[in-house]
């Protein structure tokens, strides 16, 4: 009895002996509270530093830029200007081609957006013969760089009178992000309950009320994350537009880099066109972060 009384005993100890946690994790909870924050906010600090520059120089007139560097305005900041932004409203060529930017961006992006949508659609919920099959033909498509396509594209477009156009430059962008998109919103809509599919179905709707009323709602974050991720691509796009538009449909990071070649360092131009060009895109990603950061968390989770 006693034995058996002493055995228990010494499970219990061994039981209630506290378990020792990794030293890593250790260091790791002491460190999760602020001073992990203070370091986030240096390091994003650090990675804004060049935007802040480039705000900076486009502010600051040539003279100024090449007799110091942009950190010495913060001694002098009187000495800030506008004048380079007017020099660049008056510039002809980065103000048409910023409104090239626009008629190819908005395009692209928003036929990519309802394509890729269709077609996600119909892979994830419409029976048809080879779905399966179409579905890995349109994957296998995303590993084709894009610089395979761009001689025999131009070729095709130059038989067809496309080539140089923002027409042009907008079917390549569309054809060439549908890969994505539809992988993108076919595994999203997948994911939708069958259920309340069948639901609506019982209710009468056809596959385009269905696709409008219920799936389109229920991909909205998905959706606004692939609008973003295609924005973002085409606007920065410099590759194809620089082989596919001529003089008069160049969008912006081709004029600017036009800019460089005829004039060499002309910076007055270059930073305020440059810092027009990276704004824009960063309002739109501002305007429609929550709606990226709930289809990027709900891709996470399925």
């Amino acid at each position: 009895m006693t034995a058996t009384t002493e055995g228990v005993r010494k499970a219990g100890a061994v039981r209630a002996a506290p378990v020792r946690r990794p030293v890593g994790a250790r260091i790791v909870e002491k460190l999760g509270g602020g001073l992990v924050r203070v370091v986030l906010i240096v390091v994003g600090l650090f990675w804004l530093v060049p935007t802040i520059g480039l705000l900076v120089s486009s502010l600051r007139s040539p003279q100024d830029m090449s007799a110091s560097g942009w950190w010495t305005v913060f001694t002098e900041p009187s000495r800030l200007t506008v004048d380079s932004y007017e020099k660049l409203l008056e510039n002809s060529d980065i103000t048409n081609s910023l409104l090239n930017t626009v008629l190819i961006t908005v395009p692209a992006t928003v036929l990519v957006v309802v394509i890729g949508a269709l077609a996600g659609y119909a892979f994830a919920w419409m029976e048809f013969p080879g779905r399966d099959w179409w579905f890995l033909g349109v994957v296998s498509l995303l590993v084709v760089p894009v610089q395979v396509a761009l001689i025999p594209i131009a070729e095709l477009f130059g038989k067809i009178g496309l080539f140089g156009s923002i027409l042009g430059v907008i079917l390549f962008h569309t054809g060439y992000g549908l890969p994505f998109a539809v992988f993108l919103l076919r595994n999203f809509f997948a994911e939708i309950p069958r259920e309340l599919l069948e639901a609506a179905r019982l209710d009468g709707a056809g596959e385009l009320r269905l696709f409008a009323r219920v799936v389109m709602p229920l991909g909205g974050p998905a959706i606004a994350s692939l609008g973003i991720f295609q924005f973002l691509w085409v606007w920065n796009d410099m590759l194809v537009a620089l082989v596919f538009t001529k003089s008069g449909t160049q969008p912006i990071t081709v004029a600017l880099q036009t800019q460089v070649r005829q004039f060499g360092n002309n910076i007055d131009v270059l930073a305020p066109g440059a810092f027009l060009s990276m704004v824009i895109p960063l309002a739109v990603f501002f305007a429609f972060q929550r709606q990226f950061v709930s289809g990027v968390m709900a891709g996470a989770v399925k």
